[in-house]
């Protein structure tokens, strides 16, 4: 134990010195007498003979003690597989030095005027240190609060037994925690995944849907073009119809008109045997031309194209219509979450910080069972820790 470089490190001594001297079984100060094991940690006589039995539990006489060589037990601290001869627990050596320390630690102790910063000390009882643990209420006190005060009727507990037992539950509820974040993160990778799946799907679902809309569309545009051109033929016949017509009449009224020229200058001649002799020829030109009148004519309503009505209201009713599949409908889920009391959110759970969760297992390596901070923490991590696990169970 390099107890110097240790004590330099440290602005206060004497506090780190304690720290040095700290049994990491009973997480005390080391009861004398005190064993170095061969990976040169220590530990107390009793921390490794209990140590020793519950590693050999069939290897101890009656004065509880090992008679057997060969049995062996592992180093708290580094694990380090310890081999015990014919004696035992009691064939270690005793660490004297360190023994010495902690003798000269009391005594330097004793000497000093009592530090209430560094105890806890009863509010009613500002001389006392705060020592035993108030089942009933469930808060620390002192022993004159138990004799004396408030918590007379109250059933108590020594305090580093109710601290061991909350230190071990505080660990199974961040166990818990760091599980039950562990499982809100696999739902939510889950999640993120069914997300960009969904997507995927809804992509390919909407190039399928234009692609048979365009289908549609195509459809629709040949149609009309075809219907188009069946109306376009149509009117290029009837107009052709009507130019003939016109042509045919233009011709006759100028046949018509050269006839009555020449009737005309017939009618100024003076001499009637030139007369006589080309108006009988004259006038059956003109009876013939008058004949010529009954032309081809158009019937009434020729120009109109009514019939070329097309009724598409049934058809646009099955184009409103259209839908998805009968059954296939949307889906709209609705997500409950079973009422707990109390109740803990997932996502709030699954935010919790990781250094968070190291700040309260930070609280199992506090060896010392006087912090009052350290039970309010602990009671709110047991009630949330139950909490999750009353979730995780439904």
């Amino acid at each position: 134990m390099d107890y110097k470089s240790s004590l330099i490190q440290d602005g206060n001594p004497m506090e780190n010195l304690e720290k040095q001297l700290i049994c990491p079984i009973c997480l005390e100060m080391f009861t004398k007498p005190v064993v170095i094991l061969p990976c040169q940690h220590n530990l107390c006589r009793k921390c490794a003979c209990d140590i020793f039995q519950a590693a050999n539990p069939y290897w101890a006489n009656r004065g509880g003690s090992v008679s057997m060589s060969g049995s062996r037990f592992r180093c708290p601290s580094c694990r380090h597989e310890v081999i015990m001869d014919r004696h035992g627990v009691y064939g270690l050596q005793r660490n004297l030095l360190v023994e010495n320390i902690i003798d000269i630690y009391k005594q330097e102790c004793c000497s000093r005027p009592l530090q209430k910063g560094n105890h806890p000390m009863c509010k009613e009882h500002e001389d006392e240190k705060i020592n035993i643990y108030c089942l009933t209420c469930e808060v620390p006190t002192c022993s004159m609060c138990k004799v004396f005060g408030v918590h007379k009727a109250c059933e108590v507990a020594p305090l580093q037994s109710v601290f061991q037992g909350q230190k071990t539950e505080l660990n199974n509820c961040i166990s818990m925690l760091v599980a039950g974040n562990d499982r809100v993160q696999t739902i939510i990778t889950q999640l993120e995944d069914s997300c960009r799946v969904t997507k995927e799907n809804s992509h390919q679902v909407k190039e399928e849907l234009s692609r048979k809309f365009d289908v549609l569309y195509a459809i629709l545009d040949e149609k009309k073009s075809e219907l188009l051109q069946r109306v376009t033929r149509e009117q290029e016949e009837k107009l052709s119809f009507h130019e003939a017509l016109i042509q045919q009449y233009r011709q006759q009224l100028e046949k018509s008109s050269k006839l009555v020229e020449t009737a005309i200058q017939s009618l100024d001649e003076p001499g009637g045997a030139i007369f006589l002799s080309s108006a009988k020829q004259l006038i059956r030109s003109i009876v013939e031309a008058s004949k010529g009148c009954q032309l081809g004519k158009i019937e009434q309503g020729f120009e109109n194209m009514d019939y070329f009505t097309l009724d598409l209201e049934h058809i646009a009713d099955t184009l409103r219509a259209i839908d998805f599949e009968t059954g296939k409908g949307l889906f709209s889920p609705k997500i409950s979450f079973p009422p707990t009391e109390p109740h803990i959110e997932a996502d709030t759970l699954a935010k919790t910080p990781r250094y968070q969760l190291n700040s309260y297992s930070q609280l199992l390596d506090e060896p010392r069972a006087h912090h009052s901070a350290w039970y309010i923490i602990v009671a709110q991590l047991i009630m949330y820790g139950s909490a999750l696990g009353r979730n995780l169970g439904q």
